[in-house]
């Protein structure tokens, strides 16, 4: 039996054991997949040991997606532009790292929520490894600007200059900009930063929000409920990023297997299945 599993720290809470197995079973593949909690300091030999032992590709999730990058013998434009890594497979003896993520999310806001990308103007909130795999894929939606807002602007900066050719091309104003300076309105909001899952504050004020934008959080569950409330509280639509995750796994799937799941169909079983 072909094996896969998400490889994280923390990693008890991941819904990724569940997503693939439904995907396995209404698509009529065999698999197994798990979840393999990682030790900080052993990312590197727990992905040998994996691969060694008969692993045919893993999910990265937080804190290794960077370091999974560097791992890999051969990265996917998407994970050379991102320098980051949500998925790992082993072919022809050779270990490639891709990036579903970004394609996870846009399909999710253009696909589940209905909000189309092109021409608007997107306020990505963070510059850690979920914007970076984020950044490229909404580059590729053809938005008006995207403007990427960090506390630290040195690190939103680097991020933005490894795609400004690609802002480029896609004809795409794209600036970062720190936190506190942010008193532009946007169409769409999204927020790659953890303050969420540490229960914190929203890290920008209210005015970035146009009215009826869309505030997309890319946490789930009760981790995002905080951010919800806030938007809907100034007139934004809210949506949380349990369809990310479902679309992004849906893209590792047919990475792997070559079969499209049907993710609305998963996506509604899973909010059922969520307190």
């Amino acid at each position: 039996m072909d094996i896969y599993c998400v490889m994280g720290n923390p990693i008890e809470h991941s819904k990724s054991p569940w997503i693939h197995a439904r995907f396995a079973e209404l698509t009529g593949q065999t698999l197994h997949y798990g979840k393999r909690l990682v030790p900080i300091n052993g990312f590197a030999t727990e992905v040998n040991s994996f691969f060694s032992q008969g692993g045919r590709g893993c999910n990265i999730t937080v804190p290794f997606k960077f370091e999974a990058a560097t791992l890999a013998n051969q990265c996917s434009q998407r994970a050379a532009l991102a320098t980051a890594s949500n998925i790992l497979t082993l072919q022809d003896g050779k270990l490639l790292a891709d990036n579903t993520d970004g394609t996870g999310l846009v399909n999710d806001i253009q696909g589940n929520a209905g909000v189309e990308l092109k021409g608007r103007h997107v306020l990505l909130l963070g510059a850690g490894g979920a914007a970076a795999g984020a950044l490229g894929p909404l580059l590729l939606a053809s938005p008006a600007s995207i403007t990427v807002g960090n506390r630290t602007v040195h690190k939103a900066s680097a991020l933005v200059a490894r795609h400004e050719a690609l802002a480029a091309q896609q004809g795409t104003e794209l600036r970062a900009q720190g936190l506190q300076s942010l008193t532009t309105s946007f169409d769409v909001l999204i927020n790659a930063t953890a303050s969420s899952l540490g229960g914190g504050a929203v890290p920008v004020p209210a005015c970035t929000l146009k009215p009826g934008a869309l505030a997309y959080d890319m946490m789930y569950g009760s981790a995002a409920q905080g951010f919800l409330r806030w938007a809907q509280e100034h007139g934004a639509q809210a949506r949380d990023g349990l369809g990310m995750l479902v679309e992004q796994a849906a893209e590792a799937f047919m990475i792997w297997r070559g079969v499209r799941p049907p993710v609305r169909q998963v996506l509604t079983e899973l909010r059922m299945l969520l307190p």
